[in-house]
């Protein structure tokens, strides 16, 4: 058997030679073996610049395709869905008179406001999202108060609209699995509808979304009017009064007031929506019809389901339509639920991708490595709510708890100090200052009442639930409503 050929892999003269003659000329070699000169620009950076440039130039197109009207759909996605469920059960503690008082007045307030946002983008068009008006208003430290207030606030609205779900699927269903399990569902739901990162992709579902809290509302109204009309003594026996209802506590009074506060709460997404339209000082359209679009939904809603069903109203009021409607009610508001849920995930997703990839064309998600971490981002924020969704599986309170600690911020005093440290030209008691000084102090104001007593109220009602043990515990299985 012949001895196996050992190499002792010495380089050849020849090869020394060629290696020699090659580094003595880099000025006309083609550097075939040393790798790029420094500074010099190859074939394939070229490649990949132009790769970059291309994905940047088609990410600038794609986020930027929202007109007034795309813009008009999106807010009412983000905004008409929790809120007008909650709204019947507010009039029932505060009276009718109160209640279309609060629910009008609070409505134009949220105008005001919301126009005050969108004329700080106009003024600063590099504000993206709240965090950055954050930036403007305290420096680092704001971007960073803000921006968790943000997230923890998008969250808190995800985990609604996941609860939501739940109580759905449950109704549907008459309890037919774990709420936990239905939970999860939801949660999923949530998810896939959120993986779209475009605002614009969804105003197209935007226009189901509305339908479906339209016939929600109808069915209910329709329902609870058959249902009152049909009972002993008819409308006249139903017990709703113009005023307070006498036993009423001062908890309960603010997450009433609190719960309207949070239908209104669009501004806080609406440096986001805008950072995406074509022609962002159409704004003010958007503002306007959809704020008179809530006033009227709202309105409408709270009172006449209040008056149809009485003191007794459930929240969500989707409850109070009888066993059968109720659960018709219910499936045909399952789009809204999800549709108007997902959006907050998308904004929230849309914040933390752009700001760990803000200098990178990753940022646009139109690339293998945009897309992983996208979906990374939006399944950590739905599980985060999901889990909110299960500890405080209390539809009102928790309502009322992001309303009371970060609503109470982007919808009121944070717009007011906005106003009066960016916008505000000239000593704020100057003629043509006075009216809208004053208007952002009274927004001020309201904003920190709501943010001290909202949350007390809250907290101590949360509490007193547990204790009395009106409510299933964390991560039950019973049923919630």
């Amino acid at each position: 058997m012949s001895e196996p050929v050992v190499r002792d892999h010495v380089p050849s003269e020849k090869y020394n030679t060629e290696k020699e003659s090659s580094t003595s000329d880099l000025g006309t070699s083609d550097n075939v073996l040393g790798g790029p000169i420094a500074g010099e620009v190859t074939d394939f950076e070229e490649q990949r610049t132009d790769l970059e440039k291309q994905k940047t130039a088609e990410g600038n197109a794609h986020f930027h395709r929202l007109g007034w009207k795309r813009l008009t759909i999106v807010l009412i996605v983000e905004a008409i869905a929790l809120g007008s469920l909650s709204l019947p059960a507010a009039f029932a503690s505060l009276g009718m008179v109160a209640g279309v008082i609060c629910c009008i007045g609070i409505g134009f307030i949220a105008i005001y406001t919301s126009d005050i946002v969108g004329k700080v983008k106009i003024a600063y068009p590099e504000v993206a999202h709240y965090a950055d008006a954050g930036r403007l208003l305290m420096g680092r430290f704001g971007y960073e108060v803000v921006g968790a207030m943000f997230v923890l606030q998008l969250t808190f609205l995800v985990g609604s609209h996941c609860l939501t779900g739940t109580i759905a699927f449950l109704n549907i269903t008459d309890n037919g699995a774990c709420s936990v399990v239905f939970g999860v569902v939801s949660a999923i739901i949530l998810l896939l509808i959120a993986i779209p990162p475009s605002f614009a992709e969804v105003a197209i579902l935007g226009y189901i979304d509305f339908v479906s809290i339209l016939l929600a509302i109808g069915i209910t109204i329709i329902g609870t009017g058959v249902v009152a009309g049909q009972a002993p003594g008819g409308m006249s026996a139903v017990n709703w009064s113009a005023w307070p209802k006498p036993d009423l506590t001062f908890a309960e009074a603010f997450i009433a007031i609190t719960n309207i506060c949070f239908a209104y709460s669009f501004s806080m997404c609406q440096f986001s929506f805008m950072d995406e339209m074509h022609t962002p000082s159409d704004y003010v359209k958007s503002i306007w019809a959809l704020g008179l679009i809530e006033i009227f939904i709202y309105t409408i809603t709270g009172a006449v389901v209040y008056a149809f069903v009485g003191v007794d109203v459930k929240s969500p009021s989707l409850l109070s339509a009888g066993h059968t409607l109720s659960k018709i009610a219910f499936g045909v508001a399952l789009p809204v639920i999800f549709i108007s849920g997902s959006i907050n995930t998308t904004v929230i997703g849309r914040y933390i991708h752009g700001r760990i990839y803000k200098d990178s064309v990753t940022r646009f998600i139109n690339t293998p490595k945009g897309w992983a971490t996208w979906l990374a981002v939006i399944t950590t924020i739905t599980v985060a709510a999901f889990i909110i969704a299960e500890v405080i599986p209390i539809f009102s309170d928790l309502l009322s708890i992001s309303s009371s600690l970060f609503i109470s911020g982007f919808t009121f005093y944070l717009p007011a100090w906005m106003w009066f440290k960016l916008l505000r030209k000239g000593k704020w008691y100057a003629k043509e200052n006075l009216v809208n000084s004053i208007m952002n102090a009274f927004c001020f104001v309201i904003g920190i009442v709501v943010l001290v007593c909202g949350t007390y109220a809250s907290i101590d009602d949360i509490i007193k639930s547990f204790q009395a043990g009106t409510t299933r515990g964390v991560f039950s299985c019973a049923p919630i409503g």
